[in-house]
């Protein structure tokens, strides 16, 4: 692709008028060298075919802040009455593909048409396993969200949803979703794809969710880097009282390690922004990297022992399919 096809806008300090990158931080991008030497050359730990798991039906609407994992990084934020969806994935699979591509292991933890009313929906880039046409489609027919994504996403959204409510903000830029709550973009390690011609055309971000309940951080995909960004949400922002946090997806370490954090980086990330509870997320549902299935859940609790920190006061542990924290 000679031009973007998602965005066109000024440049900043991490657009430069035709590709989105992140400053000080080394290069995502990876060659073709680079792939066939992780397949070749690394050794992938096989998962089981099918784990068992629950299902849960949520609330209607709640007073308070409550957060279930649905699965990978799909979490139902439910917070003084509004309902919010993180990059919504009820597929099969997290391909472009219905037949081929990474095939999940563990069931969601909300059946779909279990869901309550969904008011809004937090898209943090174009990856398959985070933004999903299919279940992007369902939720259009079924509630209407408003999709809160960042620069250049609601042009794939648009393309296949012509109707689709949508804001798209870049980094920092906060987003009012009602009176009482809003969401604010922010930056992470990572990047964009949805084919081979336009890598990084659209931007990737997190957010800060803010209501009068209390504050939810989700990183969507990120890596730890130089920590410089979590710091500086913290700074901007204040701390989190809710952090939904990558913990899986992270081996080849020098495949993986500048576009998703591992456990014990995962820990640097809670630290950094000083958040009271955390959800480790992005694990053991679709198998994206090499790690095994339960490594993960068991490298973040050694990663909190090694440091001496309890955590029934941080309340960090990886969330399975169904699992729901009250704040």
């Amino acid at each position: 692709m000679a031009k973007n096809p998602y965005y066109s806008g000024a440049s900043s300090d991490h657009f430069d008028g035709e590709r989105f990158f992140n400053p000080d931080h080394p290069s995502t991008d990876r060659g073709l060298r680079d792939l066939l030497r992780w397949r070749f050359k690394e050794t992938s730990v096989p998962w089981p075919a099918e784990v068992p798991g629950k299902q849960i039906v949520p609330a209607p609407r709640v007073d308070g802040l409550r957060a279930t994992l649905v699965g990978h990084a799909t979490v139902l934020i439910q917070s003084t009455g509004l309902n919010v969806l993180t990059d919504p994935l009820w597929s099969q699979r997290a391909s472009p593909f219905g037949f081929a591509g990474p095939k999940r292991v563990i069931a969601p933890g909300i059946a779909f048409d279990d869901l309550p009313p969904i008011d809004v929906v937090l898209l943090s880039h174009n990856h398959y396993d985070h933004l999903d046409i299919d279940t992007l489609r369902r939720l259009h027919a079924a509630h209407k969200p408003l999709i809160v994504t960042p620069l250049g996403n609601d042009a794939t959204i648009r393309a296949a949803i012509a109707d689709a409510r949508i804001a798209t903000g870049d980094w920092w830029q906060r987003i009012e979703i009602n009176d009482s709550a809003s969401a604010t973009l922010v930056p992470a390690y990572h990047w964009s794809a949805r084919g081979t011609g336009d890598r990084r055309m659209a931007l990737w971000g997190g957010f800060m969710l803010h209501t009068s309940a209390g504050t939810t951080y989700f990183a969507g995909d990120t890596a730890y880097g130089n920590g410089n960004i979590f710091r500086q949400m913290r700074e901007r922002l204040g701390t989190p009282d809710l952090a939904l946090i990558p913990i899986g997806a992270y081996a080849p370490r020098w495949f993986m390690r500048d576009q998703h954090a591992n456990p014990d980086e995962a820990v640097r990330i809670l630290l950094d922004l000083g958040a009271r509870t955390a959800m480790g997320i992005h694990w053991g549902v679709f198998k994206l990297t090499d790690e095994a299935r339960e490594e993960p859940a068991q490298r973040l609790h050694d990663a909190l022992r090694q440091r001496g920190l309890d955590q029934a006061e941080y309340r960090f542990f990886a969330a399975k399919p169904g699992d729901v924290m009250d704040m």
